[in-house]
C-alpha cells in the first residue's frame, strides 16, 4: 500500500501541475512551456514532501501550494499581481472541491472495500474522476472568465474576495469532515456526507453565479465606455457637417461676388493703378486661400474632416487622391464615420512607430460601388482585435450593402471598404453608432 500510496500521490501532483499551469495560462492568455510544467511540478513535490516529513498541518501545505502557483503566474507567465492571484486561487479552489465532491462518495463506498483489493481499481477510479471534474470545471470557468489583456477586464480584484470566501469554506470542509476517511460508515453519517455533498455542489453552481455576473458587469462597463467613445464622436461630426455647411455658404457668396470683384479689378487695371491692382489682387487670393482646403475630394464634409485630421499630424507623410461621387447617396454622417474612424486609426498606428510614416487614401468607382483604400505604416507586431473603430465602418458598409477587408504585411496595414453608392436614401435603414 504505501508504494501504491507514493504512486498515487505522484500521479495527483503530476495531474493537478497539468491543469494549474494550462489553466492559468489560458485564463490569462500567456503561452505555457514546458519548464513551467517542470518548474510547478517541482515545488509541488517539495510542498509535499516537506509537509509529509515534518507532519505540518495539510492546511498550510494548501497556502504554499497557493503561493507557488502565484509565484509561477507573477514571475513565470508574467501576469498582474490581481490576476495571478485571481487565477491562483480559482485553480487550487478548484482543484480542492472536485476531491470534496469525490470524498463524500469514497466516505460512503469506501469503508466496505477496506482489506479488498478492489479498492486500489477505486481509488484509481476517483483519481481519476477528481482530474475529470476538475478539468470540467475549468473549462467552465474559462467560458465566464477570461483575464487576458484583450478583455480589459475591470475591477478584476473583486474577485478575490468571493473567490477566497469559496476557497476557506471548501478548505473548512475538507479538513473537519475529510481529513481521515472512516473505516466505517453508518446511516447518519452517509447522510451527512450525502448533504455534504449537496452543499459543495450548491458553492460550485454560486461560483459560476458570480463569475457569470462579473462578466455582465464588465460588458457593461465596455458597452458605457464604447457608448461615451460614440457620443463623442457623433458630436464631433455634428461639428464637421456643420463647419462644412458654413464654408459651403461662403463659398456660394464669394462666387456671387466674383463678377463685382473683376469688374472693380479690370476697372483698376485699365485706369493703370499697377499698385492698387496688386494689393486687390492679393486680397483675393488670401479670401479665395481662406476657403479652400489641402485636400479636396468632392465633399465639403469630407474636405474639412480630411484636412483636419492630417493637419495636426503634419509629422507624417500624407498622400489623398479621390474623388468622392456627386450624388452619391451616403450620408455625410456615414462619410464622416468611415473617415474619421479610418484617420484616427491610422494616425495611431503611425504615431507608434519611429521613422518615416506615410497614409495614403484613394477611391475608385467599380459600377454601383464605390471602394476607399486607406494605407498606412504600422508596427510589426500582429493586429490587435478590431476595435470600437472598424465596428463603427463595418456597420456603415453593411448599411451599404457592401463590406470592409483588413490586411496586413510586414509595415504596412491597408483597410478597403466598398458602399453601394446606387442606393436611394429612402431605402436605407437607419442606424445608431
Amino acid at each position: 500500500m504505501d508504494y501504491f500510496s507514493l504512486c498515487l500521490d505522484g500521479l495527483c501532483l503530476l495531474g493537478q501541475s497539468v491543469i494549474h499551469i494550462v489553466f492559468a495560462s489560458r485564463l490569462t492568455g500567456k503561452k505555457q512551456k514546458i519548464w513551467h510544467f517542470a518548474i510547478y511540478f517541482f515545488l509541488l513535490c517539495t510542498i509535499q514532501w516537506s509537509f509529509t516529513t515534518f507532519n505540518l498541518p495539510s492546511v498550510f501545505s494548501i497556502g504554499a501550494e497557493l503561493l507557488a502557483l502565484y509565484s509561477v503566474s507573477r514571475l513565470a507567465l508574467q501576469n498582474r499581481q490581481s490576476v495571478s492571484w485571481v487565477a491562483a486561487i480559482l485553480a487550487i479552489y478548484i482543484s480542492q472541491l472536485s476531491f470534496g465532491i469525490v470524498n463524500p462518495v469514497e466516505a460512503i463506498l469506501f469503508p466496505h472495500m477496506v482489506g479488498k483489493t478492489l479498492l486500489y481499481l477505486l481509488l484509481l477510479l476517483a483519481t481519476l474522476t477528481v482530474f475529470a471534474i476538475c478539468a470540467c470545471c475549468c473549462g467552465a470557468v474559462l467560458k465566464f472568465l477570461s483575464l487576458t489583456e484583450d478583455h480589459q477586464m475591470p475591477y478584476v480584484g473583486l474577485l478575490l474576495f468571493p473567490g477566497l470566501f469559496f476557497f476557506a469554506a471548501e478548505l473548512y470542509i475538507l479538513q473537519t469532515s475529510y481529513s481521515v476517511l472512516p473505516v466505517s460508515i453508518s446511516l447518519g453519517e452517509a447522510g451527512k456526507h450525502g448533504v455534504l455533498l449537496a452543499m459543495q455542489i450548491l458553492e460550485l453552481a454560486a461560483l459560476f453565479c458570480t463569475l457569470y455576473a462579473y462578466r455582465h458587469i464588465c460588458r457593461s462597463f465596455q458597452t458605457k465606455a464604447a457608448l461615451q467613445s460614440l457620443v463623442q464622436a457623433s458630436q464631433a461630426q455634428k461639428i464637421y457637417i456643420t463647419e462644412a455647411q458654413m464654408r459651403y455658404e461662403q463659398t456660394k457668396a464669394f462666387r456671387h461676388d466674383i463678377a463685382n470683384h473683376l469688374s472693380v479689378l479690370d476697372g483698376l487695371l485699365n485706369s493703370e493703378k499697377l499698385d492698387e491692382s496688386k494689393a486687390y489682387l492679393r486680397k483675393l487670393k488670401t479670401a479665395s486661400a481662406s476657403l479652400s482646403f489641402p485636400y479636396q475630394t468632392g465633399n465639403p464634409v469630407v474636405d474639412i474632416l480630411v484636412s483636419e485630421k492630417l493637419g495636426l499630424a503634419k509629422e507624417i507623410k500624407a498622400e489623398v487622391s479621390l474623388l468622392l461621387p456627386r450624388p452619391c447617396g451616403i450620408d455625410d454622417f456615414d462619410l464622416c464615420v468611415i473617415f474619421s474612424n479610418a484617420l484616427d486609426n491610422a494616425i495611431h498606428a503611425c504615431r507608434s512607430i519611429e521613422g518615416v510614416t506615410s497614409i495614403r487614401i484613394s477611391g475608385e468607382r467599380q459600377g454601383d460601388f464605390y471602394m476607399l483604400a486607406f494605407e498606412n505604416t504600422c508596427s510589426d507586431e500582429p493586429l490587435p482585435p478590431a476595435g470600437t473603430g472598424l465596428s463603427n465602418i463595418k456597420s456603415v458598409a453593411e448599411k451599404y450593402h457592401g463590406a470592409i477587408l483588413t490586411e496586413k504585411a510586414g509595415r504596412h496595414f491597408s483597410l478597403n471598404v466598398l458602399l453601394n453608392i446606387s442606393l436611394h436614401p429612402d431605402s436605407i435603414s437607419r442606424q445608431i453608432y
